[in-house]
């Protein structure tokens, strides 16, 4: 490795910034590649399901590349990164600006990238870099490695530079590049040339021709000190990952369908977690992984309940042998062509219908109420120590309570240049969320989706909105999300889905720049009018429900003198298991 001098060294401020990173989030991610979509679109979709860490999308403006690029290890928590170099809408007046960790010169990413950019793309920002305007697309989990070391900037012996985790990563492959297979390599490049550290993680990395899996880790070694291998996903294909590596055997002499650091196969030999002369091809989650995050089924769960959604006639098992089985292969064909309202519904399960369904049982309480909230008993997400000792464990759903927002961004090469690229995001828990779309090409976001932290309730943020009514809606889950959250997610979604329909026909015959101004007012007002209902059902849920009753406004009810406050008690099948029935029932003693 080529070693280089850091222009910021490690500070003190950097040390204690660093106490409180934690950059490891649990997601489920998918690629849906543009022959297996109902339209023709490429899609890259993501839940970054980080408990209450920084919700707010970002757009990040095209910005001149000049002197040297600072990279950031960023807080888990809001404000996840302050600065006033990335535009106006990552710098929070009244908290401190963040240490930056170390300064690249643009001339070193030049070398890397073969050119020179004067001005960085646009694109939209959030725990992870999602899309930019040239319509490369990004997705992301973490997984557990081997091997998951701090940050580090000052070059030593047996210390070697490691400044790039996938956050910043993605952010510099979305300002420089507009391909796929070009993101992939610069990134690869960042990586064997400056270091890698934390956890192990996956990127889903697309534009409108190409989709890649790319995968990385930190290896123990000075020379051979990170490794990364990615591999394309086949045009007709679907591919999801949820948290643990799904790449497996090296494929060598395919370059157009697999790529590799040249760390790997020689770090590995070195550190002694795979010897190809001895345990034959490199299995990539073998070698660098413990498996699953968290506990058996964490991950692979998931993973087939995904792929038996998507294609049911595969007749995959839920049950398999062990963490690194082969039962799931690395990508599907489905049985259907997708929509980009199908992947909402994807991201909207908790296996119902399944053995596993969690609105079932005594955990699900009364209501039905699938959400399982952490405790202490459950222990640390990404443990990797070799005795770790499990006491039981929930399934894990794709929708989860700790969700902090969905997308799913797809690109239609058929649409026009500036409608081709779109994201549908929802702030908060997928299940009670509202998909609101936004063009890659619109100049600007609404504020309410760029502010707030979820340690400050705020009416605001948009995010507090969706929040708000997922948290109320435990009150009684099945029922006020039937009766009331989803057919008016159904509505809000129905009215974006025309919105999109009718956009070309809305823009024919303008200018591009007033093309783009009509495009950025009509996502922001939309979806601002979705917000600011999803306000109002908050309201209406907060009396409609009070008191353990169903309390209808006057108008609500057909009788006239029928009391509206209406009992709802328990569903027998759960009384039943309460001692309702030994309750008083006469002054007989028992």
């Amino acid at each position: 490795m080529k070693k280089l001098i850091p222009i910021f060294r490690f500070s003190s401020a950097v040390a204690i910034f660093l106490m409180f990173y934690l950059p490891a989030f649990s997601c489920t991610t998918m690629i849906i590649t543009k022959g297996a979509s109902a339209d023709g679109s490429m899609m890259v979709t993501h839940s970054d399901d980080d408990e209450l860490g920084d919700q707010r999308i970002i757009r990040v403006p095209s910005l001149l590349q000049k002197g040297s690029r600072a990279i950031y290890t960023e807080l888990y928590r809001y404000p996840r990164i302050n600065t006033k170099n990335r535009g106006p809408n990552y710098y929070v007046d009244g908290y401190p600006l963040t240490p930056v960790l170390y300064e690249l010169p643009f001339e070193e990413i030049w070398k890397i990238l073969g050119r020179k950019t004067e001005k960085s793309y646009a694109y939209f920002d959030a725990n992870y870099g999602i899309m930019n305007e040239e319509n490369l697309m990004i997705g992301e989990c973490t997984n557990g490695a081997n091997y998951e070391p701090s940050a580090n900037t000052i070059v030593s012996k047996g210390n070697p530079l490691r400044i790039f985790y996938t956050q910043e990563l993605s952010r510099m492959a979305l300002e420089n590049c507009s391909s796929a297979r070009d993101a992939v390599r610069f990134m690869g490049a960042l990586i064997e040339n400056y270091g890698y550290f934390s956890t192990g993680e996956t990127l889903l990395v697309a534009d409108e021709d190409e989709a890649w899996v790319m995968e990385m880790c930190a290896l123990p070694d000075d020379e051979y000190h990170s490794a990364w291998v990615a591999k394309r996903v086949p045009d007709g294909e679907f591919f999801v990952a949820a948290n643990e590596f799904r790449i497996r055997e090296l494929e060598k002499n395919n370059p157009d369908y697999f790529m590799y650091s040249y760390m790997l196969e020689p770090g590995l030999k070195k550190i002694g977690w795979w010897d190809v002369e001895k345990d034959g091809p490199i299995d990539w989650l073998r070698a660098v992984s413990p498996g699953e995050y968290n506990h058996p089924y964490y991950s692979l769960r998931r993973v087939w309940r995904v792929m038996d959604r998507v294609n049911p006639d595969l007749g995959l098992s839920p049950w398999v042998d062990n963490g690194y089985t082969t039962a799931y292969p690395f990508s599907i064909k489905p049985k259907n062509k997708l929509r980009a309202h199908d992947i909402f519904a994807l991201y909207r399960d908790h296996y119902e219908g399944t053995e596993f369904d969690m609105t079932k049982g005594v955990a699900a309480g009364p209501y039905g109420d699938p959400h399982r909230f952490v405790g202490p008993y459950d222990g640390d997400q990404n443990d990797i120590s070799k005795d770790k000792k499990l006491i039981g464990a929930w399934e894990r759903s794709i929708s989860i309570f700790y969700q902090g927002y969905t997308y799913v961004c797809k690109v239609n090469p058929n649409k026009h240049e500036l409608t081709k690229g779109l994201m549908w995001f929802g702030p908060d828990v997928s299940y009670t969320t509202v998909f609101s779309p936004f063009y890659s090409s619109v100049n600007d976001l609404p504020i309410s989706f760029q502010t707030g932290g979820p340690q400050q309730f705020s009416n605001e943020a948009a995010w507090w909105a969706y929040n708000f009514v997922n948290n109320w809606s435990r009150l009684n889950f099945q029922l006020i999300t039937d009766a009331d959250i989803k057919p008016l997610q159904k509505k809000l979604e129905k009215k974006s889905r025309e919105l999109v329909f009718n956009m070309e026909e809305s823009i024919s015959g303008m200018d591009d720049e007033s093309a783009q101004e009509y495009i950025t007012n009509a996502c922001i007002s939309n979806s601002m009018k979705d917000v600011n209902r999803w306000w109002v059902l908050a309201a209406e849920i907060v009396s409609k429900y009070s008191d353990g009753y169903i309390n209808l406004p006057d108008g609500d009810y057909a009788t006239p003198n029928i009391d509206p406050t209406r009992n709802i008690g328990y569903p027998s099948s759960w009384l039943n298991k309460t001692n309702y029935k030994e309750g008083p029932t006469s002054y007989k003693m028992k």
